[in-house]
């Protein structure tokens, strides 16, 4: 990373390392936010007015199914493995609490400690925000449109069974990044409704099979006998579900 510096007002010049490629920021620059992390190390956002190029036309259309195991099974293509960096640090993290829990309050072992529990913290975060921003630039610049199933995230993580794991997944940051790129670069992000019976559906003939509970991955319509993959066969139904929706 570059060293630069920064004149803010009362200190002066501020030597920072900057993390973007571009050796130069725009010209008009509105406001810098300065912010300390609970980790102890600063940052200081710039914000500028920039001209966002559109990307070329794509002929590529995706559906996508989120899931807790696999992160996103796409109608086409490999499915992307779905990294649970909070459950690989669970066991260090609860011990670093531990040890936290066992320092006085107010003294300088309790600080540092306290950095030490932040800093994993800010880890899994960190590993999180850049899995999620790769996932979502690779879907804007390779699809036109895409198209998702609308999943309310804030009921799903009232289920104390499945809250740590959907929060580990990171599904509203991915819909918040996936939106703002989408919009940034000419694609269409389509939101087909929760209610939509998209794994319940075949794919073939259109017929639902009620029968069908979250156990089953594989299942054969009674209608016209195809085989299908669960969640290949959610993603497939979703895409043709938000092309439907976007023609209409």
């Amino acid at each position: 990373m570059e060293c630069c510096r920064i004149k803010l007002p009362k200190l002066g010049w501020v030597s920072f390392r900057k993390n973007r490629k571009q050796t130069d920021f725009p010209e008009t620059i509105t406001n810098v936010t300065i912010r300390k992390t609970p980790s102890g190390k600063y940052f200081a956002s710039v914000l500028c007015l920039t001209e966002v190029a559109e990307l070329p036309v794509s002929a590529n259309d995706i559906g996508c199914d989120l899931g807790l195991t696999q992160f996103l099974i796409p109608s086409q293509g490999a499915p992307v493995e779905n990294p649970r960096y909070y459950r690989k640090t669970e066991k260090q993290l609860a011990h670093a609490q531990r040890k936290l829990s066992r320092k006085k309050k107010g003294s300088k072992n309790y600080g540092k400690q306290k950095i030490k529990v932040a800093k994993l913290h800010e880890r899994i975060a960190n590993q999180r925000k850049d899995f999620l921003h790769k996932e979502s630039t690779r879907l804007v610049n390779e699809n036109q449109i895409i198209c998702l199933e609308d999943l309310q995230v804030k009921n799903m993580i009232r289920n104390p069974k499945l809250a740590k794991s959907v929060q580990d997944a990171g599904w509203g940051k991915f819909k918040e990044l996936l939106l703002y790129k989408a919009n940034w670069y000419g694609r269409t992000v389509v939101f087909i409704d929760k209610f939509y019976p998209s794994s319940k559906k075949c794919g073939c003939c259109g017929e639902v099979n009620p029968m069908l509970t979250l156990s089953d991955r594989e299942w054969q319509c009674s209608a016209c006998e195809a085989i299908h993959d669960r969640d290949r066969n959610a993603a497939s139904n979703i895409l043709q579900e938000g092309l439907r929706l976007l023609a209409a």
